[in-house]
């Protein structure tokens, strides 16, 4: 789960790192209000959970409290990259002296957090990686032992353009990052630029959070976060809301299964036969009618998908629940599309039986179901 840039400032201030004044204006009035109390320029920063707004004319700077007003009320409504702005966080123009970049991420290969760090702000990392690879430093940490502000002033110490007290002060910054990451379960927490002001304090020009979703239920300050994300299709919005695990994808065969193993092995057949999956769904272990029910509804709601082909592997999953829930779904659909089954498994005969007298093609290998449904699209 992505956080707002505004929501992770906010995480942020709390921990001691500091961030520009400002705050968030939903229309022009509020970010008219806000720069006329922070009384000297301010940029506007829309609100979007997408990476790149600036570039895509996301964040203007403002000189005085008319034209914050006047470029707010131009902002606000606006598309970038696809996402409506209805929000703006109005804060301080800073008095950049350096920018620097400081993230902390996992590395999944070395099961690890990775942290970076760079004396080159203000741009994506992977430029940096690429131009000037030297201006970034890493250090790999296992959770279990933990980072320090003495393993961060260490890391910093190989840049040579750093004083003593800038190294202090950015130690001390990616060591509490580090402590968000693991306080909120975090994927990623980076700023990027962090500022270092013609006074030679440290801010947080811009913040990023990402929250691991299988950690929510150990945040109930996002229970009532919208799940749904800033790229998803209309199907994977609506998906993630019923809780059902959907991916789109570019072709014309519906895809189904019970398990994320199996159904990759479903598209990999499909694909090997000469077909295009739609999909991927997996309707996980032990799926009720209901869910069943929902994801075909799902699938078949698809402008694109000629057919679909289930594959039910019966282990927890009993094949009747899932003959059940395909029936109903059939039942309920607006429009009818050729579906095909493999069944076998916990309760096979039933499941079968139930399918066969609902007229839906049942057959006992995933090829031999595989190479139905493309006849039949």
């Amino acid at each position: 789960m992505k956080l707002f840039e505004y929501e992770a400032k906010d995480i942020f201030l709390g921990y001691g790192i500091a961030v520009p004044e400002g705050n968030i204006a939903n229309n022009s009035n509020e970010a008219e209000a806000i720069a006329r109390e922070i009384n000297r320029p301010v940029v506007l920063k829309s609100q979007i959970l997408v990476s790149g707004r600036g570039k895509g004319g996301g964040i203007i700077f403002a000189d005085s409290i008319t034209e914050s007003e006047k470029e707010a009320s131009k902002l606000i409504g606006t598309l970038i990259k696809g996402i409506i702005v209805d929000r703006l966080l109005v804060e301080e123009k800073l008095d950049i002296a350096e920018q620097y970049y400081a993230s902390v991420i996992i590395d999944r290969k070395a099961k690890k957090y990775v942290i970076l760090a760079s004396t080159s702000g203000g741009v994506d990392i992977e430029e940096i990686a690429k131009i000037s690879p030297e201006k970034i430093v890493r250090y790999w940490v296992h959770p279990a032992d933990g980072f320090s502000k003495q393993a961060a002033e260490s890391m910093l110490s190989q840049f040579s353009n750093l004083s003593h007290d800038d190294i202090t002060k950015f130690a001390s910054i990616i060591h509490t990052l580090y402590k968000v990451t693991m306080d909120y379960d975090a994927e990623l927490v980076e700023i990027n630029p962090l500022v270092k002001t013609a006074s030679g304090k440290f801010i947080a020009a811009d913040a990023r959070i990402i929250v691991d979703d299988n950690a929510i239920f150990r945040h109930p300050e996002f229970s009532s976060r919208d799940m749904v994300r800033s790229d998803d299709t209309p199907l994977e919005a609506e998906a993630r809301k019923q809780g059902i695990s959907y991916v789109d994808l570019s072709g014309d065969i519906g895809i189904i299964g019970n398990g994320a193993g199996l159904v990759m092995a479903t598209l990999d057949l499909v694909n090997y036969f000469g077909g295009k999956p739609a999909n991927f769904l997996d309707v996980g272990g032990g799926a009720k009618p209901e869910v069943i029910k929902k994801g075909l509804k799902l699938v078949m709601s698809k402008p694109e998908v000629k057919g679909v082909l289930v594959n039910c592997l019966g282990g927890i999953t009993r094949c009747g629940i899932v003959a059940q829930g395909i029936i109903e779904a059939l039942q309920e659909a607006c429009e009818k599309k050729p579906i095909i089954v493999r069944m076998i498994g916990t309760d096979e005969k039933e499941g079968i039986q139930l399918l066969n007298e609902a007229g839906v093609p049942v057959y006992p290998t995933l090829e031999e179901a595989a190479e139905e449904i493309l006849k039949r699209t």
